[in-house]
Order: C-alpha cells, then sequence, then structure tokens
C-alpha cells in the first residue's frame, strides 16, 4: 500500500464521521444476539454456522449488484483487486465464521467483552497500514477504554479464556484488517460502493458455499429473523455507516467509538434473547464512552476526505 498523505479535518467532517460511526456500533452491536439466534447453542441448534456465514454474505452480495447496477457504479480499477481482497477476507469470512463459530459455545455477552479489544486491534493496525501518527494521549484514552472493557470481563467471569475465545481472537484480527482495508477503499469511493463491491467479488464464493450448506433441518422463525438481520444489517447497511465515518472522521479516531459496542450488545441481549441485565453494564459502559470522549479531543494525523465521501453540501463548500 502506499503512504496516505495527512491532511487537517474540518470539525464538521469529524463531527458526521464520528456520528455515522456511532450509527454503525450500534447496527453491528445487534450482530451478537442475532447471530446467537441464527445459529443456536450448542444443545439446541439451529442453523449451521457456515451456512450462515456464507449466506449472509451471499444474501448481501445479490443486494450489491442490484445496488451497484441500480447507481451505475464504475468497475473497481486493478490497483483496487488487492485491497477489496483484504476486505472481504476480514468483513467477509473471517469475522462473521469466528462469531458464528464462538456463539455455539458462549453466550452473545461473552462474545461481546471479549471481542471488545476490536477497537484497538483497529486503531494498531491502522497506524501501521495508513501510517498514521496518534498522540501519546490518544494511544493511552485507547488502551485504557481496552482495559475496562477487560477488567469488566473479567469481573463477570467472561475474561477467562475458552475453546470458544480462539475464534472470537480470530475474529476480531480479521475485522480490523478488513475494516482498515475498507477504510482506505473509502478515501477513493464512496462507501456504499466499497462494501457491495467487497461482496460482489466474493459471490462466486459465498453463494455455492451457502447452496452447499443450506440447512437440512428446519429451524425457527427466529433463527431465521436473526439470519435476516445480519444478512441485511450487518453485512451491508451497516457498512454504509461505518466506512463513511472512518473516511470522514479519521480511521484511528473513529475506530474508538466502537469501545461502546460489547455494551450496547450487551444490553440488546436483554430483550433479544432474555440474558440478565446487571448495572455494571452501564457503569463500565459510561466509563468506556468517557475514554471516547476524551480521546475525540486529542491529536491525530488523520486523513482529510475525499469529494467522494463528502456530501455534495460538503463538496460545494
Amino acid at each position: 500500500m502506499r503512504a496516505v498523505t495527512a491532511a487537517p479535518l474540518t470539525p464538521e467532517s469529524a463531527r458526521r464521521g464520528l456520528l455515522l460511526g456511532a450509527l454503525g456500533v450500534v447496527i453491528f452491536a445487534l450482530t451478537f444476539p442475532m447471530t446467537r439466534l441464527a445459529v443456536g447453542p450448542a444443545d439446541a441448534p439451529q442453523l449451521p454456522p457456515a451456512f450462515v456465514t456464507a449466506g449472509r454474505a451471499a444474501g448481501a452480495g445479490l443486494l450489491s449488484v442490484a445496488y451497484l447496477l441500480a447507481t451505475r457504479a464504475p468497475w473497481p480499477q486493478r490497483r483496487h483487486l488487492l485491497t477489496l481482497l483484504l476486505s472481504a477476507l476480514g468483513t467477509v469470512v473471517g469475522f462473521p465464521l469466528g462469531i458464528a463459530l464462538a456463539l455455539r459455545e458462549v453466550p452473545a455477552m461473552h462474545a461481546a467483552v471479549v471481542t471488545g479489544i476490536l477497537p484497538l486491534a483497529t486503531a494498531a493496525i491502522a497506524a501501521l497500514a495508513l501510517r498514521q501518527r496518534a498522540s501519546a494521549g490518544f494511544w493511552a484514552c485507547a488502551v485504557l477504554g481496552c482495559g475496562l472493557v477487560l477488567a469488566y470481563a473479567a469481573l463477570q467471569g467472561g475474561g477467562a479464556l475458552s475453546s470458544a475465545d480462539g475464534w472470537l481472537l480470530l475474529a476480531v484480527v480479521s475485522a480490523a484488517g478488513g475494516y482498515v482495508a475498507g477504510a482506505r477503499l473509502a478515501a477513493e469511493w464512496p462507501a456504499e460502493q466499497v462494501i457491495s463491491w467487497v461482496l460482489v467479488l466474493s459471490l462466486p464464493f459465498t453463494a455455492p458455499l451457502a447452496w452447499l450448506w443450506w440447512p437440512d433441518a428446519p429451524a425457527a422463525a427466529s433463527a431465521w429473523g436473526g439470519f435476516a438481520y445480519v444478512t441485511l444489517f450487518s453485512m451491508w447497511l451497516g457498512f454504509f455507516a461505518w466506512y463513511r465515518g472512518l473516511a470522514l472522521g479519521g480511521t484511528l479516531r473513529v475506530s474508538q467509538v466502537q469501545l461502546l459496542q460489547p455494551f450496547l450488545a450487551l444490553l440488546f441481549a436483554v430483550p433479544v434473547l432474555g440474558e440478565p441485565f446487571e448495572a455494571s453494564t452501564l457503569v463500565f459502559a459510561l466509563a468506556v464512552l468517557a475514554t471516547v470522549v476524551i480521546g475525540k479531543k486529542m491529536p491525530v494525523a488523520a486523513v482529510a476526505p475525499p469529494a467522494s465521501a463528502r456530501s455534495p453540501a460538503e463538496v460545494t463548500q
């Protein structure tokens, strides 16, 4: 990858980037309980994890075909193919498969707290791949936020390693790499086209695998509902907001908003899965939010958003 030339972001772009990133995080937070609904626990399995992984990507890929045709989006250039592949490996294969396999063995709350290190992993990979430089204060906030997440996991008993934690760690590394690759592309294209091309180029692999792994046994309506959510929102629409937010606000800075994702997932697990809510969840969520707010004020050498990532009003200013 070529180095990205750093340029200051406008306050308006930074604000919009954080808001869009937060919207993406809310959508992604529901992925854990919805995937748990789709695959079911080990003692009452529903849809196979392999089918959920391939099927959600194939379904979103078909939606992407329609979207790209309707918008007459240009074809990606040859120099973009490697980055598209890296994004696909992370967001289409690694993260969904790791989460689906892990959620057969552990509750959604356990998966949520373990994957709380994702923002720090994303920031670290972004700093290396995009050659962005952040202040010591920014890294201190990122490490503190990560520490709070891990402390919460330890207090809840989720900090102890289980056989599923390896899949969760694989999911974290995969997602972080995929996010950074996608954010790099979103600096050149509209975010909607980035995730759509990632999914379309994956279709020759995901569609046959989804057909091959189509479940033989019937599944509950709730399982298919969870599958529909992770297909439409987690795999597609959520990235519209997330990639655009990363491009507008800077990958290092906006990635830290995802520190709130584990706690949102815990809260969503209460109505969706009936998992118990504890007051400590809110306390830790507010503490993590404080690290995000403070980190937002720390200097980061971020990339200025291109015209493709901005609204028409911003471009004409």
